[in-house]
């Protein structure tokens, strides 16, 4: 598998796990009533943005396709998929139980998330073994 993929897979993880600290992050600062933690995520988040903006090699990589695949992937795993399921979990809830708050759905969200982004890291696991057989396989 060439170089690119390999580094397309770990900054396609990496930011997926970046965005799930600003969620959970948000998650505990409504909980607690302090904005200290996602103050300190997206100061996390923001430099991050800038360290790839700024520093040329990794600017390089990140335009490249499989980079932009990875991301597209990794974002229909921790968001619209979670979005999605989160809406008819918390719907089916309250329908048949009580209401859930603000916080409670955050809540439910950033589990359907974190568990899309295990699946995505999953998924990139049996890519890179289904690669790994099939070049030793070539040779």
């Amino acid at each position: 598998m060439p170089k690119v993929r390999h580094y397309a897979d770990l900054a396609a993880s990496m930011a997926g796990l970046m965005w799930l600290v600003v969620y959970w992050s948000i998650s505990l600062s409504a909980h607690l009533g302090n904005l200290q933690p996602t103050v300190a995520a997206l100061l996390l988040l923001g430099t991050t943005v800038l360290v790839t903006f700024v520093h040329r090699p990794t600017r390089v990589h990140l335009r490249r396709y499989h980079v932009r695949k990875r991301r597209t992937e990794m974002w229909m795993h921790i968001l619209a998929l979670p979005l999605f399921l989160a809406f008819l979990f918390g719907i089916t809830f309250e329908l048949i139980f009580a209401p859930l708050s603000g916080v409670q759905k955050l809540l439910l969200f950033n589990v359907m998330a974190t568990a899309g982004w295990l699946v995505f890291i999953v998924t990139l696991m049996v890519k890179l073994a289904t690669h790994q057989i099939k070049r030793r396989r070539k040779t």
